[in-house]
């Protein structure tokens, strides 16, 4: 019996060739253009006040990330649960956001947005992240703090019309071009709207009435000296 069961041949290779032939596909993440500051594991939650009682409710476990995009320096707050990658938070950082403690907890913060587009449409969303310890929780307050800055300096320069030069010296922090402070720039917009009020002042409806009077006296004064002239001539 040992003897037959060695006898028996192996199965040969079978090969199908496919009928339709699939080419492969690239598949982006869409974070291709961008620099990755800060990756840590955490559990997000978002308050629902549309409910009945209003609570917070679990929104994902996964890796949070601070994207700065390589053009213009932003940067995203981006979180994907952990299996199904499904997006939980996606949005620009601002300079008017804070990071809050919650309930007095060293590792979880709140902060607001107006324009989370984890859902595909912008949404305003209270959100709060809690991280597996401290350390962890101030490394992700130190990035998103250093993101703000640089928002702020993004916005700043557009108001401003600073050319992209003129903004890295504003980051780097270089005395050759400093900023204007705010109370410099409200101080010299109001200069200014003084400046149009006192020009719209000098041009009164009575003004240009008077004109318009003197020139048509002007005008008859002539007409009738011209009809002298005339007589004489005769």
């Amino acid at each position: 019996m040992a003897e037959e069961k060695d006898d028996i041949p192996d199965s040969p290779e079978i090969h199908f060739e496919p009928l339709v032939q699939l080419p492969q596909i690239e598949i982006r993440s869409l974070e291709e253009d961008e620099q990755e500051m800060l990756k840590l594991r955490a559990k997000l939650f978002r308050f629902d006040s549309a409910s009945e009682a209003a609570e917070w409710k679990e929104r994902g476990t996964g890796e949070v990330k601070l994207l700065k995009h390589k053009k213009d320096g932003l940067v995203r707050v981006l979180m994907r649960r952990d299996k199904t990658l499904k997006l939980c938070a996606n949005h620009y950082i601002m300079p008017w956001m804070e990071l809050k403690p919650n309930c007095g907890s060293d590792r979880a913060w709140v902060w607001n947005t107006t324009a989370d587009f984890a859902d595909e449409e912008a949404k305003a969303e209270l959100l709060a992240i809690r991280f597996a310890n401290a350390e962890n929780a101030q490394k992700f307050k130190e990035k998103f703090d250093e993101a703000k800055a640089i928002a702020n300096v993004k916005v700043n320069s557009k108001q401003n019309g600073v050319t992209g030069g003129e903004e890295k010296n504003a980051q780097s922090g270089s005395e050759d071009q400093p900023k204007k402070s705010e109370e410099e720039k409200s101080e010299s917009a109001d200069e200014d709207t003084d400046k149009i009020v006192e020009q719209l002042d000098d041009l009164t409806v009575k003004d240009k009435d008077t004109s318009a009077s003197d020139k048509t006296t002007e005008d008859k004064n002539s007409s009738k000296t011209d009809d002298g002239s005339g007589d004489q001539k005769e």
